[in-house]
């Protein structure tokens, strides 16, 4: 699969989806991304840069460390926090890690009206089926 696959599957069949991207958590880079408007590369670049610091910040790092060791967790490369939501007064923004590739995060934003219900199933259903 690709990039642009996961796009089109996004904006496809997650409800009321307006802009969809995938960022590899590595470098921090958005690998691809499509919206129904058109916004400035500098945004797209902030976009991919918070969306690595809500997943791999420092912070993150040290509570998803800290959370392993309370679980008595030994040696897992695996991340703690798979999804987040995000509310803003128009739009709900949906990141996912990728259920087969972990350094790899999708992203849905879709009209506030939408069912969150629907936003969250279809986009686990897309983390969880595809790859890069």
């Amino acid at each position: 699969m690709s990039a642009d696959t996961i796009i089109s599957r996004s904006m496809r069949e997650i409800p009321k989806c307006v802009a969809a991207g995938v960022v590899d958590m590595e470098t921090g880079m958005l690998l691809s991304v499509k919206t129904i408007e058109s916004h400035p590369q500098e945004v797209l670049d902030l976009v991919a840069a918070a969306t690595r610091d809500m997943f791999e910040g420092d912070n993150v790092v040290t509570i998803e460390r800290l959370f392993k060791r309370i679980r008595g967790v030994q040696h897992s490369d695996e991340h703690y926090f798979r999804q987040i939501v995000v509310m803003s007064r128009n739009l709900i923004h949906f990141f996912s890690r990728l259920e087969n590739e972990e350094s790899v995060v999708m992203v849905a934003v879709c009209r506030a009206d939408a069912n969150l219900g629907l936003i969250l199933a279809k986009g686990r259903m897309i983390a969880k089926s595809e790859n890069l």
